[in-house]
């Protein structure tokens, strides 16, 4: 291995471990607490070190973010493989996509509530973020009915599971009815 190779494998290596020590203290006591002095301590480099890697908090977000819209594709793809037929996939599909903002509110924040410097929608959309909806896609644009884009659809059914799970975590909607209104929203919203 080459000097240059090693140099590039510690580079990465220090990044990840920034972007990781950002979830975790993003998730134990809110993305508030994270700041460049803080993480700097908490990986033992100097801030200078960290600013070589991001330019800021901005960036440390953005890169959470597209980790996250990473794993949450891979759960929503998980949840849906199993499943048997077009309703069930979708209903796999809700019940991941809330399993994931509720288990990882940190991250979801920062893939939706945050500014990342993310484009979204847009050509120059993150390949990460165009994952993430087109594994959302892959089962909503099979039951979006006659006559309607899938796509649209497919933001459509995004926006309310949003609205799910930012309502729940706001305590705003009684936790109890949470599988009832996922079953509302598969019978009532998608043509299966």
């Amino acid at each position: 291995m080459s000097v240059q190779e090693r140099k590039e494998r510690e580079r990465a290596g220090r990044e990840r471990l920034i972007v990781a020590t950002a979830r975790e203290l993003a998730e134990q006591q809110g993305w508030d607490a994270v700041t460049t002095r803080r993480l700097a301590e908490r990986i033992e480099y100097s801030q200078p070190v960290l600013y070589s890697h991001f330019r800021g908090k901005r960036e440390i977000i953005g890169a959470v973010a597209l980790e996250g819209a990473a794993e949450m594709a891979a759960a929503l793809r998980g949840a849906t493989a199993a499943a048997d037929g077009p309703r069930a996939r979708v209903a796999a599909l809700a019940r991941a996509y809330l399993d994931f903002a509720e288990g990882n509110p940190a991250v979801y924040d920062a893939m939706f509530r945050l500014d990342g410097g993310l484009a979204f929608a847009r050509e120059d959309t993150p390949e990460p973020l165009k994952d993430a909806f087109a594994a959302l896609l892959e089962s909503l644009g099979e039951v979006a009915g006659d006559g309607i884009h899938p796509g649209l659809f497919t933001e459509v059914f995004w926006a309310a599971l949003h609205g799910l799970a930012t309502l729940t975590r706001a305590g705003r909607l009684p936790p109890e009815d949470a599988g009832r209104r996922v079953e509302l929203l598969v019978d009532r919203l998608a043509v299966v």
